[in-house]
């Protein structure tokens, strides 16, 4: 069972940032009546996915290593430095380019920042997704 729990932690992880960036928040856009109640919302949303990361996150830290274990997890030396930069980079996009998008400061730019950044967590995961399950199989 606890060989599993990394692969189920990276899969939520994915999946979730899959669900919630192309597909819940576009959606947003297009079924909503203006572009400023679909940015309001959406920036709900991505809050709730950065927890939803941070958890994920933090579930495969603890995992890594077995207690008492003198090495980490086969799977955690392969998966480790895409954990903590898809950590890293969900914490920078919500509290240092998100209040920049909400506060209108040169949309485009922040707005291009938070979405490559977002991209690259989603590959962080991703990797990590596919180096746990590789393991894990």
């Amino acid at each position: 069972m606890r060989e599993r729990l990394p692969v189920l932690a990276a899969a939520l992880w994915w999946g979730s940032l899959s669900a919630m960036g192309f597909v819940a928040v576009p959606m947003l856009f297009v079924h909503l009546p203006t572009p400023s109640m679909a940015g309001q919302m959406a920036a709900r949303l991505f809050e709730a996915q950065t927890y939803i990361s941070i958890a994920c996150c933090a579930c495969l830290l603890v995992l890594s290593k077995r207690k008492h274990a003198e090495t980490e997890e086969q799977w955690a030396r392969a998966a480790m430095v895409f954990v903590i930069l898809g950590l890293l980079l969900a914490l920078l996009v919500q509290y240092g380019v998100a209040p920049r998008i909400v506060a209108r400061q040169n949309l485009r730019l922040w707005h291009s920042v938070g979405s490559a950044m977002y991209l690259v967590q989603w590959l962080c995961a991703g990797i990590t997704l596919w180096k746990t399950a590789k393991q894990g199989g």
